[in-house]
C-alpha cells in the first residue's frame, strides 16, 4: 500500500470488508434454502409493458441482416453465429448484448423479420446461458434484461406459441427471484441503483412477484437519497448518469399507476431535481458540459429528456453539493467544475479538471475539456482524465489529482479511482452586473508547496471572460528552490480555428458560425499547440489548444481575457 494515506488504506480495508460482506449475502440468499424468500421463480404473465423512453434507430435491423453487430461503439461481425456464441470485443459491448435494450431498435423496424429474430435473440439467450456465471448475470445487466424484455413484451411473446412463452416467461421468472438475491453485490453508483429500479419494475409488472415489492421499494427509495444529492446531481458527479436515470424512473412511476398504487414521492422529488441540474449543466450547444465521465451523447437526446419536464422546472440557481458553477450573461455560458473528486468507490469516472472550466458563444462550442472517451477509445481514458486535458492550470507537468493504483481496490470499485485535491474553495457573485467566480483548490499543496487560485469574470453583456490565474503557498511567502514549470490550457472544440496575430501574447480564435473572439495574455508566454478532443462519436479528433507557458518560484499571476469582435467591426488590432 506504499503511497496511500492512512484514510485510504482504513478505506480499502472498509470497502473491501463490505464486498466480503455483501458476497457471503448473495450466497447465503442466493442458496435453495433461502431463495424461498423471494417467492416462486415461475411467471405466467406480464401485467403491465412500460413504455420505451430511449430513442430506437431503425436502421440497427439493417445492420444485423448483414451481419453485424453494433453496441458501444464497436461492430461485432458475426460470420452467421449468434452474437452470443461469438468472442465479445470488449466488456462493453458485452454487458450491452447482456442487456438487451438494443431490443427497442428492432421494435423500431416494424416488420416482422426483425421481431421474429428479437425473440430467436432472447431463446438463444435462455439456452446458452443456464448455468448464472459471468458478465450476463451481472445484477446491473440482469436489470436491464428485465427491464428490456418487459418493455417489449408484447414484441417477444404476442403469437408466439405455447412453448416459447413458457420459455421466455420461466426464465423472467427466474431472474426476478435471481436479482433480489443478488443485487446487494452490484458495484456502488449506478449499477445497484439500476439493478433496484429493475427490481421494483419487475415486482410491479411480472405477475405474482408483488410480495417482495415493498421490501424492494425501501431499498430504491433508500438508494435513491444516498445518490442524488440536494441540488440534483449524482454523487459520482458525472452529469450523463442522470439522463438514463430519468428514463429509468419516469416508466417505473407509470408501472405504480397502472397497478393502482402510489408511487413514492421519492421517484417523483429525483425526476424534478435531476431534470432541472441537467438543464444547469447543458451549454449553448445543447450539450452536456464535459466534466468527470461525460462522454459522447446528442443535444436531440438530451433535449428528449428534458422534454419530461413538461417545461416546468425551477431553475437551479447553483450547484455547490454537485460541485459546479454557471455563469451566463448575453449569448455566452461558462460552466466551472469547482468541486473535490467524489469518494473512491465511485471515483473510476471522475477527472482531474478542479476549476476547469467550459464555453459556448450563442450555440456554438468555444473552449471546452477533452471529455471521457466512449468504450471504443479506453485506451485513452487516462491521458483524458489528466489534468492537461481540461481547461485549467496544470503545474510541472503533473494532474491535480492522483489515479490511487491498488489492486485489490480496484478489484472492488472496477478501475482507478482519483483522489485529491482534499479542498475546492469557490464563490459565485455579482459584481456591478459581472458574474465572477473565484476559486482555489490544494492540490499541489502537498507535492509542492503552492495552491492554486482562479478568478473568472463574465462580463454583463457576454462579450468578455476576464481571467486570472494565480499560485501561491497557503500561507506566508515561499521560495521554491527550483522554479517549476506550469501550463495554463485553453482547449477549442475542434470546429474553432486559431492564429496568431502580430502581438506575441495574442491570438485569434474563428468559430464555425464566423463569429470571432481574441485571446490575450499577460505575465506567460502564449503558445497554439496540438490537442484531443475525446468525446466525437468516431473517435478522438484532433484540435487546437491555447498554452500559456512559464516557470513559478513560489508565487505567480497569470493575467487573460477573451473577447468578441463585433459582427462587421474593424479588423483586430495587434
Amino acid at each position: 500500500m506504499t503511497g496511500l494515506s492512512l484514510t485510504e488504506r482504513l478505506k480499502i480495508r472498509t470497502l473491501s470488508a463490505e464486498q466480503v460482506r455483501r458476497r457471503a449475502l448473495t450466497r447465503a440468499l442466493s442458496s435453495p434454502l433461502l431463495r424461498w424468500r423471494y417467492g416462486s421463480a415461475t411467471a405466467d404473465q406480464i401485467l403491465i409493458v412500460p413504455q420505451e423512453l430511449r430513442a430506437a434507430d431503425p436502421s440497427f435491423w439493417f445492420e444485423i441482416e448483414n451481419d453485424h453487430f453494433g453496441l458501444a461503439s464497436e461492430i461485432a461481425d458475426l460470420k452467421g453465429a449468434s452474437p452470443f456464441r461469438i468472442v465479445p470485443p470488449s466488456v462493453a459491448w458485452q454487458r450491452e448484448l447482456h442487456g438487451f435494450g438494443w431490443l427497442r431498435h428492432l421494435a423500431a423496424a416494424e416488420v416482422d423479420e426483425a421481431a421474429a429474430a428479437a425473440r430467436q435473440y432472447v431463446l438463444d439467450w435462455i439456452k446458452i446461458n443456464r448455468t448464472p456465471r459471468g458478465v450476463a448475470f451481472e445484477p446491473a445487466v440482469t436489470g436491464r434484461r428485465l427491464m428490456s424484455w418487459i418493455a417489449h413484451a408484447n414484441m417477444l411473446l404476442e403469437g408466439t406459441d405455447a412453448k416459447t412463452y413458457t420459455t421466455i416467461m420461466s426464465s423472467v421468472g427466474e431472474q426476478v427471484v435471481a436479482l433480489n438475491a443478488t443485487w446487494r453485490n452490484a458495484p456502488d453508483g449506478v449499477p445497484r441503483m439500476v439493478s433496484l429500479i429493475a427490481l421494483v419494475l419487475s415486482d410491479l409488472a411480472v405477475a405474482g412477484h408483488d410480495k417482495q415489492l415493498k421490501d424492494a421499494e425501501s431499498a430504491l427509495i433508500a438508494e435513491l437519497k444516498r445518490q442524488i444529492l440536494d441540488d440534483g446531481g449524482h454523487v459520482s458527479r458525472n452529469p450523463n448518469v442522470l439522463a438514463d436515470l430519468v428514463l429509468d424512473l419516469l416508466p417505473l412511476g407509470q408501472c405504480f399507476q397502472a397497478r393502482g398504487r402510489q408511487a413514492p414521492e421519492e421517484i417523483a422529488d429525483v425526476v424534478k431535481k435531476a431534470l432541472a441540474f441537467l438543464r444547469f449543466m447543458r451549454l449553448g450547444d445543447g450539450m452536456l458540459a464535459r466534466f468527470n465521465g461525460v462522454s459522447t451523447g446528442s443535444p436531440a437526446g438530451l433535449a428528449t429528456v428534458l422534454g419530461y419536464s413538461g417545461g416546468e422546472l425551477e431553475a437551479v440557481g447553483a450547484a455547490d453539493a454537485s460541485g459546479y458553477a454557471r455563469l451566463e450573461r448575453g449569448e455566452t455560458v461558462v460552466i466551472a467544475d469547482i468541486g473535490s473528486p467524489p469518494a473512491l468507490e465511485i471515483a473510476t469516472e471522475a477527472q482531474a479538471g478542479a476549476l476547469s472550466f467550459e464555453m459556448t458563444s450563442r450555440a456554438r462550442l468555444v473552449f471546452v475539456n477533452g471529455g471521457f472517451p466512449g468504450p471504443a477509445d479506453r485506451d485513452w481514458n487516462s491521458v483524458a482524465r489528466a489534468t492537461a486535458s481540461h481547461n485549467t492550470l496544470c503545474l510541472a507537468e503533473t494532474s491535480s489529482s492522483r489515479l490511487v493504483r491498488h489492486a485489490k481496490l480496484e478489484d472492488i470499485v472496477g478501475g482507478l479511482p482519483i483522489r485529491g485535491p482534499d479542498m475546492v474553495a469557490a464563490r459565485l457573485s455579482d459584481e456591478g452586473g459581472m458574474a465572477v467566480l473565484a476559486g482555489s483548490h490544494d492540490g499541489y499543496v502537498e507535492r509542492f508547496g503552492l495552491l492554486h487560485f482562479r478568478r473568472v469574470a463574465l462580463t454583463l453583456n457576454g462579450d468578455r471572460v476576464e481571467g486570472i490565474d494565480r499560485l501561491e503557498p497557503p500561507q506566508g511567502s515561499l521560495r521554491l528552490k527550483a522554479d517549476l514549470p506550469y501550463a495554463i490550457h485553453f482547449h477549442l472544440h475542434p470546429d474553432c480555428q486559431c492564429e496568431r496575430l502580430a502581438a506575441r501574447d495574442t491570438c485569434l480564435i474563428r468559430l464555425q458560425d464566423g463569429q470571432e473572439w481574441i485571446f490575450t495574455a499577460d505575465g506567460a508566454d502564449l503558445s497554439i499547440e496540438d490537442g484531443l478532443y475525446f468525446v466525437d462519436s468516431a473517435g478522438p479528433r484532433p484540435n487546437l489548444q491555447i498554452v500559456l507557458r512559464g516557470a513559478t518560484f513560489g508565487e505567480t499571476e497569470v493575467r487573460w481575457h477573451v473577447k468578441a469582435v463585433p459582427a462587421n467591426g474593424p479588423p483586430p488590432l495587434a
